[in-house]
């Protein structure tokens, strides 16, 4: 048919998209203290002229990036969030028909991009607890992989030893996304001059409280890097959202006091969840993945029904009955739990 779709996309599904209305979100895991104020006063303050095109590789930005990770200007390629990044490195380091190793469970989002590019997806399931097989990973033979860490939806970071080992073994390009490591304080990014075959990708969705306006960065070796940015889309980080995440970077006090809220609230909601009958996975984010003491449909859809959003992983492999929640202002999590143990009873009254 001549408006078929291309044969590697025909499995396609639109990504989620809830009709949110004024529903609390606690589902997209954003920062729970508001719109980044740094980003917030560059947005009022902008006089730049929109008739001119923006810097075509946004050096501005990877320059402020070199700085605040003694890194060079080089190291860096910058994008319209990190899953253009995402889509650069295939683009860059695969060929048609080329497979590439998926952690299960993790990102929905990392087999699109695998499979808009031509690729087809290794599935290798993480062990008991949630880290790497780095021998299950090796063995694929893929061309490339990704590991996130933190990882979504589970929340944990992967052991550093392993993923050292990985880039060491693996014979290929490791993508580590860490879109969510402010909050675990941990990374990978000072080590992408030592290992040729690490990228390291980072956003300003999450912790820098910037979603909306869609910037994302990665860090690689400079080899690496310079090829990235040949296949880079020119100009695809548009001078307003460089600006603002330029800012950002500048006010670090906020991503201080972000990871501190989420370093104070994680316990007390998990204490709350398990008080309801939950069972909590281990976090280093900022974000919680728990089994639900009810079927998670009924969870999900009962909360909705009451103004709150969480996200559903009940019927994915790994993860089954399980939700995720953000971790919230007190406010937010007391709402979250209070909400949750009305919807708990009703799906039991059932």
């Amino acid at each position: 048919m001549p408006c078929d779709m291309r044969s590697s996309t025909r499995g396609f599904r639109r990504y989620y998209n809830p009709d949110v209305g004024d529903a609390v979100r606690m589902d997209t895991n954003t920062n729970v203290l508001g719109s980044n104020p740094a980003a917030t006063r560059f947005l009022k303050e902008f006089k730049g002229e929109i008739n001119d095109y923006p810097n075509t590789y946004s050096d501005g930005l990877r320059d402020a990036l070199a700085e605040l990770y003694g890194l060079n200007r080089e190291n860096f390629v910058a994008g319209s969030g990190s899953d253009e990044l995402l889509d650069i490195s295939f683009k860059t380091f695969t060929e048609w028909g080329d497979w590439a190793a998926v952690p299960v469970p993790s990102y929905t989002l990392y087999d699109y991009f695998v499979k808009m590019n031509g690729g087809s997806v290794n599935e290798v399931d993480l062990t008991e607890d949630f880290q790497i097989d780095v021998d299950a990973f090796v063995s694929t033979g893929s061309k490339i992989m990704i590991a996130p860490s933190p990882n979504n939806p589970t929340g944990n970071c992967f052991r550093q030893k392993d993923l050292e080992e990985l880039l060491v073994r693996f014979d290929g390009v490791v993508i580590v996304d860490e879109a969510y490591a402010e909050y675990s304080g941990k990374g990978m990014i000072g080590k992408v001059n030592e290992f040729d075959n690490l990228i390291v990708l980072r956003t300003f969705s999450k912790a820098y409280a910037m979603a909306g306006l869609r910037v994302g960065y990665a860090a690689a070796c400079e080899d690496l890097a310079d090829k990235m940015n040949k296949v880079k889309i020119p100009y695809s980080l548009n001078m307003v959202s460089e600006g603002a995440a330029i800012a950002a970077l500048k006010d670090q006090d906020f991503i201080g006091r972000s990871v501190d809220l989420v370093k104070k609230e994680r316990p007390v909601l998990t204490k709350g969840l398990k008080k309801l009958g939950f069972e909590p996975f281990p976090s280093d984010s900022n974000f919680i993945l728990m089994r639900s003491p009810v079927d998670h449909a009924c969870l999900v859809n009962g909360l909705k029904e009451k103004g709150v959003l969480i996200r559903d992983f009940g019927s994915k492999r790994r993860t089954e009955n399980c939700v995720r929640t953000t971790v919230g202002t007190r406010e937010l999590n007391d709402l979250l739990l209070e909400r949750a143990g009305e919807v708990i009873e009703d799906c039991r009254s059932k």
